[in-house]
């Protein structure tokens, strides 16, 4: 079965390239002009977005680089002991929401240390995997469309987050602990 689905990918992006060449050149569509003008748009948003860009890398290393993550880990250390959720996933918990690159590098760190097999490891993969980098989201793809009221899409996509962060705990808890 690994060895087919080897072999099929190979063949699905040239397939997919194919496909949307082929309906082009049916609908009369001129592929490559279009193409470049997407790629315009794209490049213009690029541009638009940066500032937001700059701005939640920023915030994410100055909180890393702060030691705020380890106050907070340990005015938590009695509740994470209480759920047996090890420590060195709390930074994970934190980041989540404002970046997807700095949780992957917490996550890389924590897997070197812990092992790949250990519980901490695979719960932080399970909370990676089960919420959304939300402030990022909001202040880059907001902004690159010029919206400034986003209080309750906010709201919406940290009580998603909680939600995803909770249930990842509690999935943890049942197949790995």
């Amino acid at each position: 079965m690994i060895k087919f689905l080897n072999n099929l990918s190979v063949f699905i992006l040239p397939f997919i390239i194919s496909v949307i060449l082929i309906h082009a050149l049916y609908k009369k569509t001129p592929a490559y002009e279009s193409f470049t003008q997407g790629a315009q748009e794209g490049f213009k948003i690029a541009i638009k977005i940066i500032p937001y860009l700059i701005a939640i890398m920023a915030c994410t290393a100055a909180f890393r680089a702060s030691g705020a993550i380890d106050i907070i880990t340990s005015l938590l250390k009695p509740v994470l002991e209480y759920f047996r959720i090890p420590p060195e996933t709390t930074i994970i918990m934190l980041t989540r929401s404002m970046s997807g690159s700095a949780t992957l590098g917490v996550l890389a760190d924590i897997i070197n240390q812990s092992g790949v097999d250990s519980y901490a490891a695979k719960l932080a993969s399970v909370i990676t995997g089960s919420s959304e980098t939300t402030f990022y989201v909001v202040s880059v793809y907001f902004g690159a469309i010029g919206i400034k009221k986003f209080r309750h899409a906010l709201l919406v996509g940290i009580l998603a987050d909680i939600a995803g962060l909770v249930l990842a705990i509690w999935i943890c808890s049942i197949f790995f602990l």
